[in-house]
């Protein structure tokens, strides 16, 4: 073993291998934990165990980095919904997204936290975007009463509302011990059935 490949050595280098990764991360552990008026650019390069400039290079600032969650999250959401089979399964995937990546989800949705502008938040939005409107496409507005596009909005509001009060905990007491995706399909059935 070289001098310079002692173990500190090739922990920092991985770190710097991969910092981005890093300190995304430490971000979204803050985040799901804390939320994101926590999050700290020195605390995560404390974290990651590199200067406290470092993550700037990747991120430039705290809102760089919350928008590249985003645009990741958008990312993710767009290819979940992608691969639903219609409209309900792309409610539950939405659901399930919201779930297994909360952090994501908390920062997708808070505009005043990140850079409208940015490229990549731009076309991530947009994939995700598509997504939804291809879940919703097979739906005839003769079908609902209602043309497809405030069929969409309806689908949407109910995933993410749902999705949302989930994650706040404030339906703890009506979801119980059941599957809040079987709840969803449920309360998707319920609404959306065909007439």
């Amino acid at each position: 073993m070289a001098p310079t490949d002692t173990p500190a050595a090739q922990r920092r280098s991985y770190h710097h291998g991969d910092l981005r990764r890093a300190i995304l991360a430490a971000a979204l552990d803050v985040i799901g934990a804390d939320g994101p008026a926590a999050l700290s650019l020195r605390d995560l390069a404390r974290r990651a165990g590199v200067s406290h400039a470092a993550p700037a290079h990747h991120f430039k600032d705290r809102a760089g980095l919350l928008t590249a969650i985003a645009a990741e999250g958008f990312g993710l959401l767009a290819t979940t919904i992608g691969e639903a089979a219609d409209l309900k399964d792309a409610g539950v995937r939405y659901v399930r997204f919201a779930r297994e990546h909360p952090a994501h989800f908390q920062v997708m949705f808070a505009p005043e936290l990140l850079r409208p502008d940015d490229l990549e938040l731009v076309t991530a939005r947009a994939l995700a975007t598509d997504a939804l409107r291809g879940a919703v496409a097979p739906v005839r507005a003769e079908e609902y009463g209602v043309d497809t596009r405030l069929a969409g909005i309806a689908a949407w509001s109910l995933a993410h509302g749902f999705a949302t009060l989930l994650l706040s905990r404030n339906l703890d007491g009506a979801v119980g011990e059941r599957d809040p995706e079987e709840v969803f399909r449920t309360l998707a059935a319920t609404l959306f059935g065909r007439p």
